[in-house]
């Protein structure tokens, strides 16, 4: 999840369920639009999985307005009659389906797609979706902005949990992961960086105007894209094994960061010892002007910072290369599993570089006064939307690890930390695909396990020692 600084009317499903397709014809039902995440019903849409975003932008922050298309590549799970995409605020121009017309209304940030023929189950389809407009910032249910962030010289694209339907249509919950070419068009003097690798940068022949396109060949959550415009100080460089690294920084920024953005292929090279061959094919880090957002985002490939970060918040959002970028979260309940781990990651750091070691780190949290906020919930089960980024989601869900780490061993714990992201690369998993995971793992513990689960990840206050 986020880290802080500091720490048209749409017709009723059931006319649209009436319209069958002409004798002979696939007789389909509407996707669901949404897919009942308990954080966020209305956010996802059922009845496809999209394999791949192609998306064409085109922004001015002088006018704040925003053209797109995007070419989405999904396969129908279902025979369907119509499906939903999620996009909010932006006016749709037109859409089609496998070339032919289209029609779409739209409520609220639900766009339903009616195509001229219907799909067959196990069908793969082409969508292009012409919108343009003004992009929104949208306030999550906990106070902070995400969407499009306007910034001093440009914009900034954030999708975490929702914002990423502020700018371009699609399927926007974490269970539906695809690849992505992102081409982004800006005014002179202005540059774009986004996810992935640099596939080319070209000018236009006036001059006016110069085109960025990035490559995403890995699965990605649609909330974990970004897009990054602005006066940036661009960087390409490589770590010693050869992977690239892509830096952005804003030019205000650019002499803090310079000591800590040196570090990152350290930090890489750290964390793929401990939890496993790097996942992607570039790593990097944009830093944006401080002030630009509220917090730090895991973006994958580089994550964006509001500001120069320190040594732990680059550990911390690095580590979500692995734990949330690679294995992300079925739903947003299970966002312990993202941040329980990059917050156990910065203990490891200290641990391993003169800090304080991982036990010293969980006893002072542990000796917190039981109306500490890290208490106030279990991490696997936060109240309401408003509170899946709190204390306990990050820090109670790293003394969770912990406490399996003191259960299972040094020796078993170091092995998980490296196969539970290896054997669940580029796919979705929830808690109980966790716990029974350490179990599988660990013979004989389950018993000792079954308690951590039941006292620290769903134990309300605070939990006794140990069992």
């Amino acid at each position: 999840m986020r880290t802080p600084r500091l720490l048209v009317a749409l017709p009723a499903l059931a006319v649209l369920a009436a319209l069958t397709a002409c004798d002979g014809g696939v007789h389909g039902t509407p996707g669901r639009a949404g897919l009942r995440d308990p954080y966020f019903p209305k956010l996802g849409n059922g009845g496809y999985d999209v394999g791949h975003y192609a998306l064409d932008l085109s922004y001015d922050p002088d006018t704040h307005r925003l053209t797109g298309t995007a070419d989405i590549t999904a396969k129908a799970g279902k025979d369907l009659s119509a499906f939903n995409l999620d996009l909010t605020g932006m006016k749709v121009r037109s859409v089609t389906v496998d070339g032919e017309p289209a029609t779409a209304s739209r409520a609220g940030h639900e766009v339903t797609v009616r195509p001229h023929d219907e799909l067959r189950r196990g069908a793969t389809f082409r969508t292009v979706v012409r919108y343009s407009g003004e992009p929104a910032t949208i306030t999550d249910p906990d106070g902070s902005r995400e969407g499009w962030l306007r910034t001093p010289d440009g914009a900034l694209g954030l999708g975490e949990p929702t914002g990423s339907m502020a700018w371009f249509p699609g399927n926007h919950h974490p269970s539906d992961k695809a690849t992505y070419d992102i081409t982004v068009t800006v005014p002179k003097g202005l540059k774009a960086v986004s996810n992935g690798e640099s596939k080319s940068t070209r000018t236009s022949a006036d001059g006016a105007g110069t085109t960025y396109a990035w490559h995403v060949p890995q699965p990605m959550a649609s909330y974990l894209a970004t897009v990054a415009i602005g006066r940036f100080e661009t960087s390409r460089s490589t770590t010693p094994s050869g992977l690239p690294v892509y830096t952005a920084v804003d030019p205000q920024e650019a002499a803090a960061s310079a000591k800590v953005l040196g570090r990152l292929p350290e930090v890489v090279a750290w964390e793929a010892e401990n939890f496993g061959p790097y996942p992607f094919s570039s790593t990097g880090a944009i830093v944006a002007r401080d002030g630009a957002a509220g917090y730090a985002l895991e973006t994958q490939n580089r994550p964006v910072f509001p500001g120069a970060p320190d040594i732990g918040l680059l550990v911390h959002e690095l580590a979500h290369q692995w734990y949330g970028d690679s294995v992300t979260p079925k739903s947003w309940q299970d966002m312990w599993l993202n941040e329980g781990f990059a917050t156990y990651a910065e203990w490891l750091w200290e641990e391993d570089h003169g800090g304080d070691t991982a036990q010293r780190t969980f006893e002072a949290l542990y000796d917190t006064d039981g109306s500490d906020a890290v208490w106030s919930f279990p991490p696997a089960d936060p109240p309401s939307a408003a509170h899946i980024s709190d204390a306990p989601v990050y820090e109670r869900g790293a003394m969770v690890l912990h406490r399996v780490r003191q259960v299972i061993g040094d020796a078993a714990f170091a092995k998980l930390l490296r196969s539970w992201p290896t054997d669940h690369r580029y796919g979705n998993a929830d808690t109980d695909d966790f716990t029974a995971y350490v179990e599988k793992r660990n013979p004989g513990k389950e018993e000792a396990l079954a308690g951590v689960w039941e006292d620290w990840l769903y134990g309300r206050g605070k939990p006794q020692r140990s069992r």
